[in-house]
């Protein structure tokens, strides 16, 4: 087994080298493509094809914003979502759970690069090459090329040699590389909010090796189908549902907490659960970790305008409500059921209010984002409490009670909420003025739910019969930190 798994982790290597090789190679091949553009042989960006074009503008201000966007969404997967985690578990696990929040931000960063992108942004409906199914290999190895004679495709910038400069390929009024840039720390934490249901108990290298799967057979076909005019997108006439998502309730929330779900029942509980005590064990982590999502949240959400407009306002705006409100939802359930309200409770409901806000922040008016915020602290407090102890499934950090419930409440919540008069168009969206878009995040809802539990339980099963799921009984009570890592996280001397 050892020898297998040191072949395919070099397999991996190699082919990580081999993308980084033709991506370096991918200029000489623009160059030899802006030659024919030289020559007349085709056109470029929408001009004619005598080679004389006028590469499209980048708007600085747009830019600069989601250059910040995009730092902020990475610090949400670290710092910010290590530090819940990782004070939410005992001791002996707190660096195993920060080492895959760190793996995740290194491992799928690369797989972004080589082939992710291109799986969930390659290609443009109407071309030959579309599909509604799943991207085509236009980013592959952040390569440059032109696209049927009519624009720069391709993420990485290319030397025009008709113009005697460089080009960057845009997406809107940005340029691709932070397009790409921005959309992968989607990428990155989504696989990340996963690892809180099998926390404690999973071996490292089967964790590393489902993120990878997992992020190319279930992130990459839902991000294509919701944001790239696949299968449930709004913008498709053809979709299955006609569904809104504007910064990943289904494509983020849905898919990892249904996945959690998945993984808690496959795996199992751990030991002593139900009987032995498992308080976190470092609650003021917790506390940072979840400001600091509170924060990053703004660039995941407001961001995901892919520009410094209006509607970025708009939904920082509901962002920033839904949290409020969230935490004070969970917060007062525990003070009426419970006595007191606790610090855990306010955290966990904030975030609750953050991931339900999502599919709707650039949707809906700032006083329905208060609503959804309280609903979800609410609902929330009882998925994590009633639901999980009536069916006594090991959610071990309320991965599926804050993101998949969250996640789902707020997909539907958004077909009652939106509104044109924040998404603009001449169509009647929520249900509150009319529309008729609840049915489409119903179904867009169920098919994330369908797809993403299938998925997750195929993936699992195979993975336990090539790899084995947990680590042994004896490195679970030692911990993940010595038996994984050889480390531990806390040494007084």
């Amino acid at each position: 087994m050892r020898g297998m798994l040191r072949g395919a982790a070099f397999g991996l290597m190699g082919f990580v080298v081999a993308g980084c090789l033709l991506g370096m190679a991918a200029p000489a091949s623009a160059q030899e493509r802006a030659q024919e553009v030289e020559e007349g042989v085709v056109a470029v960006d929408g001009d004619s094809a005598s080679g004389d074009f006028a590469p499209p503008t980048i708007d600085t201000g747009d830019h600069a914003w989601m250059l910040i966007s995009t730092a902020l969404v990475l610090l949400m997967t670290a710092p910010g979502l290590a530090m819940f985690y990782s004070g939410l578990v005992r001791k002996k696990n707190v660096l195993g759970v920060m080492m895959q929040c760190l793996s995740m931000m290194a491992i799928m960063t690369v797989i972004w690069a080589l082939y992710g992108y291109s799986l969930s942004f390659g290609g443009s409906p109407g071309e030959e090459s579309y599909s509604p199914w799943i991207g085509n290999f236009d980013y592959v190895f952040m390569g440059a090329h032109q696209g049927q004679g009519k624009e720069a495709l391709g993420v990485q910038p290319y030397w025009n040699e008709s113009r005697r400069e460089v080009i960057y390929p845009v997406e809107g009024t940005i340029p691709r590389l932070t397009h790409m840039l921005f959309q992968g720390m989607f990428f990155i934490i989504t696989p990340a909010l996963i690892c809180g249901a099998f926390a404690e108990r999973m071996k490292y290298s089967t964790m590393v090796v489902f993120s990878i799967l997992w992020g190319t057979l279930v992130y990459c076909p839902l991000c294509h189908w919701v944001w790239d005019y696949g299968m449930l997108s709004f913008d498709n006439e053809e979709a299955w549902f006609k569904s809104l998502d504007f910064a990943g309730g289904t494509v983020v929330h849905i898919s990892s907490g249904v996945s959690a779900l998945v993984c808690a029942l496959v795996l199992g509980r751990r030991l002593g659960f139900g009987h032995d005590p498992m308080p976190p064990h470092n609650l003021t982590y917790t506390t940072l970790g979840a400001a600091l999502l509170w924060v990053g949240w703004f660039g995941f959400n407001a961001g995901s305008a892919l520009n410094a407009g209006a509607l970025a306002a708009t939904a920082f705006t509901a962002t920033h409500f839904a949290a409020a409100a969230g935490g004070i939802g969970w917060a007062a359930a525990e003070w009426v059921l419970r006595g007191k309200p606790t610090v855990l409770g306010t955290c966990s409901g904030a975030v609750a209010g953050l991931v339900c806000i999502t599919p709707a922040s650039g949707y809906v008016q700032p006083m329905s984002a208060l609503v959804m915020g309280l609903l979800a602290g609410l609902v929330c407090f009882f998925a994590c409490t009633t639901l999980k102890s009536k069916f006594r499934y090991d959610d071990s950090l309320d991965a599926f009670g804050v993101h998949g419930v969250g996640g789902t409440l707020g997909a539907l919540l958004t077909g009652l909420f939106a509104t044109r008069a924040i998404k603009g168009g001449e169509t009647q969206l929520g249900l509150l003025e009319h529309g008729d878009l609840l049915t489409g995040q119903l179904g867009a809802t169920a098919v994330t739910w369908a797809y993403a539990a299938v998925a997750t339980f195929v993936l699992l099963k195979i993975l336990d019969v090539t790899m084995g799921l947990r680590v042994t009984q004896q490195q679970e009570i030692q911990g993940l930190d010595l038996s994984q890592h050889g480390e531990e996280g806390y040494i007084f001397i």
